[in-house]
């Protein structure tokens, strides 16, 4: 096998840092959802800390590595069934995995033993398991910050064996708060002990099906990895974050597995925590959930119970089918059947509101030829379905009032190269949140190609072409991105280009752009504990509906994504300092600054500058 295909271990040089990874997850993105980042990072940096074992595994745990497309994880699952893997060489034997893709899977995965013994042992457990202890400083907008302290102030602490046992806890201070704004949580997750699957407690997040009843923190939603649409379920995980939107109460799920072909799980939880100052929300919910062979059913149901009665935060008339009340039960049913050439899935739910809503979804994956998929998927949410912890495939961030199709692909059979895209079409029969005629009709399409150049050498560049067209309500909008990456030894360049045009005639200036060119650097150095990462940017976009949303590199487990608005320039550094193996220094500086013009016409601030300081100590 070595003598048929190119060692990966001789491509560990030029192997993507997990910031670049985690970049190309978020460029993949076609708009970056509002959803707490931190959760996709605390992810991937404990996977890399920790691989999957590629014998012992899971479609929940790898469905955790956010580029892999449902029919990949499948076809390493079957691969470690029928002869379990001996090598990570063995990745080039399944044709659904492309030479980049295994690539950025590298680093999270190993090869380890077929026979799993799922026993957990006290004296093991605190004696291997890793601690974490970060403490976080940032001085935010120092020179305009409106409250009388800028300062914003994290500490957290994590224990974790092997992923089997994660306890973890989290303490901080938004800026401009007091004693009184300090936000607190812990969160434990207990794996794989006999027939107890998971435990959770504390901190908690539960996703199911297609994600209308309970969907996962993070999702991207439409994106460049198209074969990704409709793969939702994650069953119950701790959640790292205290921002409010997870669970705070326990979960567990209980495992029956016959043989590797069939199974079963029962899932219960409860939560209880403040819907706002004076209401408390208690839910009580219930999954249950057979894998036999390609066929996957679930059902699942939750109670919502609020302490008072609960109302939209504004009486506008795209909220008037939004829930009103203190008890709302959901319900939902969904499927999931794998062919091998093609994978269909549905779920179709139904919620408690003034009259009974009902959602549903249902879409099927094509795979006519190694390294081609095919996608189609239609939704249908009515008026009165509305559900505040669902978030399946949809245009808006809320679900209700939506009927639409989708059709998407996607080719890495082509050497190289890779292209994909998708047609979106939607209809809304009322009033949404910014479109206030209607009925109305709007459509979103996406074309991406990329080509991965990927010598067995010491370096390699890669390079990505974007067109997007979209309408929504009176607003059309058309933009495009370019993006260049080089990589040699420690250095590794980024390019990347923007613009969008957009048309509305409600405006007063009906056409405006938007425009962005940005270069990144980064340098690892190889005879000392020091990481580089910086940031010079140039932007013109006047308009609020011409901005566009970068993600940029920040300290550890931190995310960045402003809006680029406006008519100016940013610039940042990022600096890691590994001081010994057990101690770690990162820093952050950025500093935006507007032309005085435009700062002046808009009553902004003519500058803006952010510190960031996280010391990290693991033992």
């Amino acid at each position: 096998m070595l003598l048929l295909f190119p060692s990966l271990h001789g491509r560990a040089e030029i192997r993507l840092s997990l910031d670049e990874i985690i970049l190309d997850i978020y460029n993949a993105a076609a708009e970056l959802s509002e959803v707490d980042y931190e959760q996709l990072q605390t992810d991937l940096y404990a996977l890399n800390e920790t691989p999957i074992d590629l014998n012992n595994t899971s479609d929940e745990e790898l469905s955790r590595l956010h580029f892999l497309s449902p029919k990949q994880i499948d076809d390493i699952l079957l691969y470690a069934d029928k002869h379990p893997f001996q090598s990570l060489e063995e990745l080039r034997l399944i044709p659904s995995l492309a030479d980049y893709e295994i690539r950025d899977l590298l680093p999270f995965v190993r090869v380890g033993a077929s026979a799993q013994d799922n026993k957990l042992y006290a004296r093991e457990v605190f004696h291997f398991a890793k601690h974490e202890i970060i403490t976080r400083v940032d001085a935010r907008n120092i020179e305009n910050f409106e409250g009388t302290d800028p300062m914003y102030a994290q500490a957290r602490y994590r224990f974790d064996y092997q992923r089997r046992v994660i306890f973890g806890a989290l303490l901080r201070r938004p800026a401009g708060g007091d004693a009184k704004s300090l936000q607190y949580g812990a969160y434990l997750q207990l794996r794989d002990i006999g027939h107890l699957h998971t435990l959770v407690a504390g901190n908690f997040q539960a996703s199911f099906g297609q994600g209308l009843v309970l969907a996962p923190v993070f999702r991207t939603g439409k994106s460049a990895y198209v074969s990704n649409v409709g793969q939702t379920t994650e069953g119950l995980r701790y959640y790292s974050s205290v921002d409010g939107a997870g669970l705070h109460g326990a979960g567990s799920t209980f495992r029956w597995e016959w043989n590797k072909a069939t199974r079963l799980d029962v899932s219960a939880l409860y939560s209880l925590k403040r819907a706002n100052d004076s209401t408390w929300h208690h839910l009580v919910g219930a999954n249950l959930t057979l894998r036999h062979k390609r066929l996957q059913v679930q059902l699942t149901a939750v109670e919502n119970i609020w302490q008072d009665t609960i109302y939209p935060y504004r009486n506008a008339a795209y909220n008037q089918h939004y829930f009103r009340g203190s008890n709302q039960a959901v319900l939902g049913a969904s499927v999931r059947y794998n062919h091998g050439w093609f994978d269909a899935f549905a779920e179709v739910a139904t919620t408690q509101n003034d009259n009974w809503g009902f959602g549903t979804i249902i879409g099927s994956r094509f795979y006519p030829a190694s390294g081609v998929s095919l996608l189609a998927l239609y939704r249908y949410y009515s008026p009165w379905f509305d559900n505040q912890l669902g978030y399946a495939f949809s245009e808006t961030s809320r679900l209700g009032d939506e009927n639409g199709g989708y059709l998407g692909f996607d080719i890495t059979r082509l050497a190289n190269w890779r292209f994909s895209g998708y047609g979106d079409i939607f209809y809304f029969s009322g009033p949404k949140y910014g479109i206030p005629n209607y009925p109305s009709l709007g459509y979103d399409a996406m074309f991406e190609t990329q080509y991965h150049n990927l010598p067995i050498a010491n370096d390699q560049w890669w390079l990505a072409f974007r067109l997007r067209a979209k309408q929504k309500g009176d607003l059309s909008t058309y933009s495009t991105r370019f993006q260049f990456n080089w990589q040699r030894g420690g250095w590794s360049l980024r390019t990347t280009a923007e613009a969008n045009l957009t048309s509305n005639p409600q405006n007063s200036n009906p056409l405006n752009y938007g425009v962005t060119v940005f270069q990144d650097v980064a340098y690892d150095f190889s005879n000392h504990p020091l990481s580089l990462r910086f940031r010079l940017q140039g932007f013109d976009a006047r308009e609020w509906d011409n901005r566009i949303y970068c993600y940029e590199h920040d300290v550890l487990y931190a995310f960045s994504i402003p809006a680029i608005y406006g008519l100016g320039g940013r610039a940042y550094l990022c600096l890691k300092w590994q001081i010994i193996p057990q101690l770690a220094l990162y820093f952050r500086a950025s500093e935006t600054f507007y032309a005085k013009s435009w700062a002046a016409s808009h009553s902004r601030p003519q500058t803006r500058t952010d510190l960031h300081l996280l010391l990290r100590t693991k033992f």
